[in-house]
């Protein structure tokens, strides 16, 4: 039997939904989530969400607050390239990449802050506004939370 992965879907509109998922690939049009709240499997299509984030725990942490922007950190590690993501909706996601490529449906990242609660995340590309990588994506990182400070 597959194993399960704890998910929560960001869908387009700003919707959660939280659950477990054994069938998500990136080439696929079509995945289910099995809701954290019981209920039947919920079929996603993957031009609905803005990113999958895969968790280790689904209730997360309320009383931990999450590194906003990137630490003192190379420009490249094992997980690959620096790079930034501002979604549409205005979400800033830092992290790192081995698969990111601008013509591409979407990509996975590795959190910048690893002590958080994302594992990894599946970053629909059409749902991003910009994404910058190296140099560029702390100026952009730096930028956006210059503007949220301001």
């Amino acid at each position: 039997m597959p194993e399960s992965n704890r998910v929560v879907a960001h869908l387009l509109g700003g919707k959660l939904l939280k659950g477990t998922t054994q069938d998500f690939f990136p080439n696929r049009p079509v995945f289910h989530i099995q809701p954290t709240e019981g209920g039947p499997t919920v079929e996603v299509r993957a031009r609905q969400i803005k990113a999958l984030f895969f968790v280790r725990r689904l209730e997360g942490d309320t009383e931990r607050r999450d590194i906003r922007g990137f630490l003192a950190a190379p420009g490249e590690t094992a997980q690959g390239r620096k790079l930034a993501v501002r979604f549409k909706d205005g979400e800033l996601l830092c992290g790192y990449s081995l698969t990111y490529s601008p013509d591409r449906e979407g990509f996975f990242m590795f959190p910048a802050d690893c002590g958080g609660n994302n594992i990894r995340v599946y970053v629909v590309t059409s749902s991003t506004a910009e994404v910058k990588a190296g140099p560029a994506a702390e100026a952009l990182a730096q930028r956006t939370l210059d503007e949220r400070a301001a």
